[in-house]
């Protein structure tokens, strides 16, 4: 068997058969579903984006409750600290 045999899993000949067939096969099928390619890949851009957005909106959100937080528990740590250190 020839280094390009096994490569492709078979004859070229065959091989380029078993992938027209299965073309046709999942292009019926997504014709029928109403689905094009580009479809799916605008879908998939659509939905890392919204994850994304979800994520970035969460880490900004959990950002600002530590920026909150800081306003009050830095300078009452600070201030902690100095009345500490005098004794």
């Amino acid at each position: 068997m020839s280094n390009l045999n096994r490569f492709l899993g078979g004859s070229p000949g065959s091989v380029l058969v078993k992938l027209i067939f299965l073309s046709l096969l999942v292009g019926a099928f997504l014709a029928f579903l109403d689905i094009t390619p580009f479809g799916l890949i605008e879908g998939l851009f659509n939905w890392i984006s919204s994850v994304l957005d979800l994520s970035l909106g969460t880490v900004e959100e959990v950002g600002l409750w530590v920026l909150y937080g800081a306003i009050i528990v830095v300078p009452l740590w600070l201030i902690s600290r100095l009345f500490s250190s005098r004794r």
